[in-house]
């Protein structure tokens, strides 16, 4: 396969099936759109489920301002057994019996409010964070000794869904939902709940409802996407977040070329917040000028002929937007916008 041999640029939100890894996934996409330039956003682990973005050609450039926005699962914590993994791919490392107090729905409701806030979390040993350029799993894979250090990670919610005295596993066991910042693990998160509550736990279902704007009830399955094809794009601008400008003219051609942007002779948008209702009534749905002035060092995504075609930076030390990042194609927006 051709590098590039596509001609294609666009994003599209995958609900990533259990058993499948994300670089399968990838793979995966790489045949439906004959492009090797396949990138997704975020790794899903091989046992999780849910949204998963993928960039498609050029598109892949984006990867870098995808991946640090906060994310929303839902998971299964069961009691009484700890992995090597944290989760139910791994070896049972550890058993003992799950307290009582986990099958009582107040306290578990009760628990589970409480994770909200900051917290330092240690990443599972078999992750892909690097030690000492050495991705952790890999390491632990040769049996060799990891140092991992604690990260600040925060749950903003954190909600039970309901109170499981047998699962699959014949465990206890609680379903919960959250929403939480970059880098979090879940299957650390699962691990720490049994060691605050004094017995081993892991994870036995997780599934990503939402990273960032992606939302799964947005994304297609791979079964879906070899019909739809091109036709499943979303709009890299509303995922990206960034407010944005409409290029055209002479706008367009300086846009093109990589030149600066003098501040005053751009107009920025930023999607409404508000109800629906005021969605309904906007001239373009979603759409408003921006009354908030630049800040030094925001990211502005900029639109031509309904293409995403470039991520630019305001400089304030010389009041003008500076290229980081051009297409010379364009990033489709599907259906989306």
């Amino acid at each position: 396969m051709k590098r590039g041999a596509s001609g294609l640029s666009l994003v599209v939100g995958i609900n990533k099936p259990a058993g499948m890894s994300s670089h399968d996934v990838v793979n995966r996409c790489r045949r439906i759109f004959g492009e090797r330039r396949v990138g997704h956003t975020g790794t899903l682990d091989p046992l999780a489920k849910g949204a998963l973005l993928i960039c498609v050609g050029p598109a892949t450039r984006l990867d870098s301002y995808l991946t640090e926005h906060d994310k929303r699962y839902r998971f299964r914590v069961s009691f009484g057994i700890g992995t090597d993994t944290d989760d139910a791919g791994g070896e049972v490392i550890k058993r003992g019996d799950a307290p009582v107090c986990v099958l009582d729905d107040e306290y578990a409701e009760r628990f589970v409010a409480a994770l909200v806030g900051k917290h330092k979390q240690m990443p599972p040993v078999y992750s892909a964070i690097k030690v000492d350029g050495e991705r952790s799993y890999k390491a632990a894979r040769e049996g060799k000794i990891i140092d991992l250090a604690p990260r600040d990670i925060e749950i903003y919610e954190a909600e039970l869904e309901r109170v499981v005295a047998a699962g699959e596993d014949g465990l206890p066991a609680w379903d919960v939902s959250v929403w939480v910042s970059k880098g979090t693990y879940i299957r650390s998160l699962a691990r720490d709940i049994g060691n605050m509550i004094g017995c081993p736990a892991y994870v036995s279902m997780l599934e990503r409802t939402c990273a960032g704007a992606l939302d799964l009830a947005e994304c297609v399955t791979l079964e879906m996407l070899e019909k739809r094809g091109e036709a499943a794009a979303l709009d890299p601008v509303r995922l990206l977040g960034f407010r944005f400008l409409f290029a055209d003219g002479n706008v367009a051609a300086a846009v093109s070329n990589g030149s600066l942007l003098p501040a005053e002779s751009c107009t920025v948008f930023e999607r409404r917040r508000a109800g629906i209702a005021a969605e309904l009534c906007a001239c373009t749905a979603g759409v408003r000028q921006s009354e908030k002035p630049l800040t030094s060092g925001e990211v502005i995504s900029v639109i031509a002929e309904n293409k995403l075609v470039a991520l630019y930076e305001y400089d304030g030390m010389r009041n003008a937007l500076k290229p980081r990042c051009v297409f010379a194609m364009g990033v489709s927006r599907g259906r989306d916008f």
